[in-house]
């Protein structure tokens, strides 16, 4: 998997869980005290994280840091 498509996957498992857990981009901006562009850029694959970004996303996520990793099969 190449680093672009990993962001991708990445991004769009944050994006989907976020969703289903009802926090908006702000609040969970908020939370990681990080600009709400921000988390849009990472949700769209502009934008690299640092490990303990990646951290704080699955702890106020409440899901293991492999599972934002996982591309979801088709539903």
């Amino acid at each position: 998997m190449s680093l672009h498509e990993l962001n991708r996957v990445f991004g769009t498992r944050i994006k989907e869980i976020r969703i289903s857990k009802g926090l908006t981009q702000e609040k969970l901006a908020e939370h990681l005290q990080i600009h709400r562009t921000f988390v849009g850029q990472i949700e769209r694959a502009e934008k690299n994280i640092s490990l303990s970004t990646l951290g704080k996303i699955a702890e106020k996520l409440e899901i293991n840091v492999a599972e934002l990793l996982k591309e979801q099969q088709s539903k």
